[in-house]
């Protein structure tokens, strides 16, 4: 039996192709979620949108300090695992559910998977590269997802036999899910946006949201877009981003700021957007997937391969950098191959698991 751990957004998402091949070979599996996003808006309504059932676990663990959250996480999981223990659990990227996944399923030596093994953007700083780090070294089987993934693990000194290139599942879920989007949505419509004429923004990243300096940046250059190229600039606001808005007194005048939208809804938006910017791993690879050009809105980045395929540029926040590079990604052609396989990447995942005898 599979037991699939997922506590945010993104984990929802790259992992609903594991969901659903395991539905389609009628594997033994459930899902826990851990609540690490815990508002409906935020992560229930993923589940319903993509056509997946619910979780049979949740730890509804909400926010915390990183310490506290990982605390809760690590308890939680280790309950479900002491009363139901499965032949594998699997985890997905680098979020505090999935340190607290793997650290728990190891020391009930429970085999561990790592979906979305080897990526790392070299800056300790970030919480999510010591739970990259932390997950890498502590998995059993590591699912790489681009042979430069691979090298990082090996650099580290990880056993070569722990290691497959599978691919991203990020390719399967794009591909099944902006299906489902284009039958049930019509996001656009509703915003009165036209295909190609609008600029969409993310950003939600501690260092950049949480820094009175680095936002009003951020802020500052979404203005100066907008007005260069007279064209919308379309940033559905996180909570969290909303927050530190308002507790920095910041303006967003001339931003045109809306709730955060559903997955579905997003996946159409950054489809039909002229130009993504953001601080997101995850839209860094959809916008290369779905022939968008994006501007990172950070100085590093654990996707290189998005850097190197000509989909991306890394900006900073300084407003001029920002605009200079929106400037130019908006002129390249969309050529660009995809770097992150061809959408089997969770049929591949899952075959790993099976001739390693652990289902």
């Amino acid at each position: 039996m599979i037991l699939i751990v997922i506590g945010t957004r993104p984990e929802i998402i790259k992992m609903s192709p594991i969901i659903r091949e395991c539905s389609h070979q009628g594997l033994e599996f459930s899902v826990l979620h851990t609540g690490q996003h815990y508002s409906h808006a935020m992560d229930r309504i993923f589940f319903e949108q993509l056509n997946l059932s619910l979780p049979e676990y949740n730890l509804d663990v909400g926010s915390g300090t990183q310490g506290a959250q990982t605390a809760a996480i690590l308890a939680g999981i280790e309950d479900v695992l002491l009363r139901h223990p499965p032949g594998i659990v699997l985890v997905q990227g680098d979020t505090n559910t999935v340190c607290a996944g793997v650290l728990a399923a190891s020391k009930l030596h429970i085999p561990v998977g790592h979906v979305e093994a080897g990526l790392r953007s070299f800056d300790r700083s970030m919480p999510e590269e010591i739970n990259r780090i932390v997950a890498d070294h502590v998995s059993d089987q590591l699912y790489a997802p681009t042979e430069i993934s691979r090298q990082n693990l090996l650099h580290e000194g990880i056993n070569a036999e722990k290691i497959t290139v599978t691919g991203n599942t990020v390719v399967d879920a794009v591909q099944q899910n902006i299906r489902i989007a284009q039958q049930k949505v019509r996001p656009l419509e509703e915003l009165g946006l036209e295909p190609g004429n609008y600029f969409l923004v993310t950003a939600h990243r501690v260092e950049n949201v949480d820094d009175p300096l680095r936002l009003a940046k951020i802020l500052t250059a979404l203005k100066k877009i907008s007005a260069h190229f007279g064209l919308p600039v379309l940033f559905p606001m996180h909570p969290r981003t909303q927050k530190m808005v308002r507790e920095f007194s910041l303006s967003t005048e001339g931003i045109r700021v809306i709730e955060p939208v559903g997955y579905l809804e997003f996946l159409l938006l950054e489809s039909m957007a002229a130009l993504i910017l953001t601080d997101s791993g995850g839209v860094q690879e959809e916008s290369c997937i779905l022939s968008v050009p994006c501007v990172t809105l950070r100085e590093n980045t654990e996707r290189p391969e998005t850097i190197d395929a000509g989909s991306n540029i890394l900006a900073g926040t300084d407003p001029e950098e920002v605009l200079a590079a929106a400037v130019h990604m908006i002129k390249i052609p969309r050529t660009w191959n995809n770097p992150f396989g061809n959408g089997d990447a969770a049929r591949r995942i899952i075959e790993v698991c099976k001739q390693k005898r652990t289902l």
